[in-house]
C-alpha cells in the first residue's frame, strides 16, 4: 500500500469537495440579496450557475487526481485503499453524505467505463443519520406560553425573518395567517403543554418567492406549513399560508427547480422535511435543496433495496411507444428508465447528441412545476433474470449500441430515470366526466405555463404528458422541446385556389421553425368530447396571438408569475371576496 499516494489523493478530493461547498454556499447566499433587490433574472442565473458547479469541480479534481496518481490512476486496488481513508475524513464533515457522493463522482470520472462499485465507492448507505446530528438545530422552536396568542406567535415568526426591505403591511399578514391557522388546524386541535412551533432557520428562495418552512406539533401530530413571501414594489408580504401536505409536496415537487437555501447540516434539514412529508423520497428532498447529485445517489440506493426485496420483472412501459426513446419500468417501482434509440422512427431526424442537449436544457431551465426532473446514469447494471423476454429483445433491437448482456447482467451504457406517471392519453381513456374536465384543464394549463417559462414543447400530443399522483399534468417527452422565442407563430395563409388545400405540400413557404397554432386542433386530441372541453377551456391556444404575446413578454425580459400553489389560495382572494 502506497500510503503517501493514497493520502495525497484523499487530500485532493477532500479539498476539492470543500471548495465545491464554498462556491455552492456563496452562490446560494446571494439569493437573499437578489430577492431584496427584486433581481429575478439574477436569481435564476445563480440557480443555473450553481447547477454547473458540481460537474465542473469533479472534472477539475479528476484531472488533478490523474496527474497525482500517475500510472496508478486506474489501479483498482489503490482506489479500494482510498475509500476507507477518505471515509474517515468525510465523517468529520457535517455534509458527510454529500462528500461521499463526491468521491463516487471523481472515482468514476477518473476510471471511465465503470459502474457502481461497492469496494471503491459509497454505493450503500453505510451509516445511520443519527451519527451526524449536530448540537445546534437547523430550526427554531417556539413552545406554548399561556399569555401568548396565535397572532403574537405569528408576528414573532415574521419578525424573525425580517429583511432589509420592510413588510408591506405586517399586521394585515399577521391577521390573515392567524385566521388561516384557526381555520385549518385549531378548529380540530387545541394547544396543550406539549404543543410547539418549529421553523427552519433558513429561508428557501426560488424565482420570485421566499418561503418560510415549518411545522406545528399539536395533538401529538406534525402539521406542515409554508409561508410564501413575495416582494412587490411596496414591500414584502405573505401571499398565503400552505397547510395541506399535498400542496406542500407540490411545492417541493420533482417538477420544480431547486431551492436556494443555505443549511449547515443537509441531512438534518432533509430529516425535518421528511417528518412533514413522509411520502416524499429522500432523493426528491435532496434534489429540492440543490444537492441533486446526492439525490441521484439516494435514488440509486433506494432502487437497489427495492430490487432486492421485490421479484417482479422489468417490462416495456405502458402507453404508445416513443419514436426516439425506448422506455421500460419495474411495475412495483416509481420510476421509468429511458434510453435513446439507435435509429429514430420517421419523421424524427435528430441525432443522439441533439436529444441529450434537449434533456440538458430541461435540467438547466425553470421547470415551473410542469416538466419532470431526470437523472442521467452511465454503465447501469441490472440483473438479466429480472427482464421480461419481450423487453430484453426490444432493447437489444432498438438500442443495441448501448445495451449488452454480460453474464447474468444487462449493462446499459446510458439512460435517464424519470418519475413514473400515468400517460395522459391512458388516463383520459379511464376517466369519468369530472376527471376528464379537470385533466384537460390541467393539460392546457401545463402548455400555457411552459410558454410562460419560455418553453415550447414541440410535440404536444397527449401521449407526451403524464398525470401525477396529485392529478397534475406534466410534460415528459423532451426530444422536440425548444425555447419559445426560437419559433415563429403564424396564421395559415388563405389558399388562392381550392385545390391547394388538398395538395400534398403546402401552398406557401414554410421554415423549419414556423408553427401554425390553428393546426393544433387537428391532432392534439382525437376524441370529440374531450376536444370540445379543451376548446372551451383553452381555445386561445389555437390562435397565434397567445403565443406571440407570450413571446413578447420573454423578449421584454418579463418573468411571468407561475405560482407553485393554486391562485385561489392566495390571501389576495380574501380581499376580493
Amino acid at each position: 500500500m502506497n500510503e503517501e499516494l493514497v493520502s495525497a489523493t484523499v487530500s485532493i478530493i477532500s479539498e476539492g469537495f470543500d471548495n465545491f461547498l464554498r462556491d455552492f454556499r456563496e452562490i446560494t447566499g446571494r439569493a437573499k440579496i437578489r430577492y431584496q433587490n427584486r433581481d429575478w433574472h439574477g436569481l435564476q442565473a445563480d440557480s443555473r450557475r450553481r447547477l454547473n458547479l458540481y460537474k465542473r469541480q469533479v472534472y477539475r479534481i479528476a484531472r488533478q487526481v490523474q496527474l497525482t496518481m500517475g500510472d496508478h490512476f486506474n489501479n483498482l486496488e489503490t482506489w479500494r485503499e482510498i475509500k476507507p481513508v477518505y471515509a474517515r475524513q468525510a465523517l468529520q464533515k457535517p455534509e458527510y453524505e454529500i462528500a461521499e457522493t463526491f468521491l463516487n463522482s471523481v472515482c468514476r470520472k477518473v476510471l471511465g467505463d465503470i459502474g457502481a462499485n461497492i469496494d471503491m465507492m459509497f454505493v450503500a448507505d453505510e451509516h445511520t443519520q443519527r451519527e451526524y446530528q449536530h448540537v445546534e438545530s437547523v430550526y427554531y422552536s417556539y413552545h406554548r406560553e399561556d399569555n401568548r396568542t396565535v397572532a403574537d406567535l405569528v408576528r414573532q415568526v415574521l419578525k424573525k425573518f425580517e429583511f432589509d426591505i420592510p413588510y408591506e403591511d405586517l399586521e394585515r399578514d399577521v391577521l390573515y395567517i392567524t385566521e388561516k391557522v384557526q381555520e385549518d388546524i385549531l378548529y380540530l386541535y387545541q394547544p396543550d403543554e406539549e404543543s410547539r412551533l418549529d421553523i427552519v432557520k433558513s429561508v428557501f428562495y426560488r424565482n420570485k418567492g421566499a418561503y418560510i418552512v415549518g411545522r406545528f406539533f399539536i395533538g401529538g401530530k406534525y402539521f406542515p406549513f409554508i409561508i410564501p413571501l413575495l416582494h412587490s414594489k411596496d414591500g414584502i408580504y405573505a401571499d398565503t399560508l400552505i397547510t395541506d401536505p399535498n400542496d406542500m409536496s407540490i411545492i417541493f415537487s420533482y417538477t420544480r427547480s431547486y431551492f436556494l437555501v443555505n443549511v449547515d447540516i443537509p441531512s438534518e434539514l432533509v430529516h425535518f422535511i421528511k417528518t412533514v412529508l413522509p411520502l416524499k423520497p429522500y432523493s426528491d428532498i435532496y434534489n429540492s435543496i440543490g444537492f441533486n447529485k446526492h439525490g441521484k445517489t439516494e435514488l440509486y440506493r433506494h432502487f437497489l433495496l427495492h430490487l432486492d426485496k421485490s421479484n417482479d420483472q422489468f417490462i416495456i412501459a405502458p402507453g404508445i411507444r416513443g419514436m426516439v426513446m425506448a422506455v421500460f419500468t419495474l411495475p412495483s417501482y416509481h420510476i421509468v428508465f429511458k434510453l435513446i434509440k439507435d435509429k429514430f422512427d420517421p419523421p424524427k431526424s435528430m441525432s443522439r447528441g441533439q436529444v441529450k442537449s434537449k434533456y440538458k436544457l430541461v435540467s438547466m431551465h425553470d421547470r415551473v412545476g410542469r416538466m419532470a426532473d431526470t437523472h442521467e446514469f452511465e454503465y447501469f447494471s441490472l440483473p438479466k433474470d429480472r427482464f421480461s423476454e419481450e423487453l430484453l429483445e426490444h432493447l437489444l433491437q432498438v438500442a443495441g449500441s448501448i445495451v449488452r448482456v454480460e453474464g447474468e447482467n444487462v449493462i446499459i451504457d446510458h439512460l435517464y430515470t424519470e418519475r413514473k406517471m400515468v400517460p395522459l392519453n391512458l388516463y383520459l381513456d379511464q376517466a369519468n366526466e369530472e376527471e376528464i374536465e379537470a385533466a384537460v384543464e390541467e393539460y392546457g394549463n401545463c402548455i400555457k405555463q411552459l410558454a410562460a417559462a419560455n418553453i415550447f414543447p414541440g410535440d404536444m400530443l397527449l401521449k407526451n404528458f403524464g398525470v401525477t399522483r396529485h392529478n397534475r399534468v406534466v410534460f415528459y417527452d423532451y426530444d422536440e422541446i425548444g425555447l419559445l422565442t426560437d419559433y415563429r407563430f403564424r396564421r395559415l395563409p388563405e389558399p388562392e385556389e381550392s385545390d391547394e388545400v388538398y395538395a400534398s405540400t403546402p401552398w406557401f413557404a414554410v421554415s423549419h421553425n414556423d408553427v401554425f397554432p390553428e393546426e393544433f386542433k387537428y391532432f392534439l386530441i382525437g376524441k370529440e368530447n374531450i376536444r370540445e372541453v379543451f376548446y372551451q377551456l383553452h381555445g386561445d391556444l389555437f390562435e397565434p396571438k397567445f403565443w406571440i404575446d407570450m413571446q413578447q413578454k420573454q423578449i421584454d425580459g418579463e418573468i411571468v408569475d407561475v405560482f407553485p400553489y393554486r391562485r385561489k389560495k392566495r390571501f389576495l382572494n380574501r380581499v376580493n371576496n
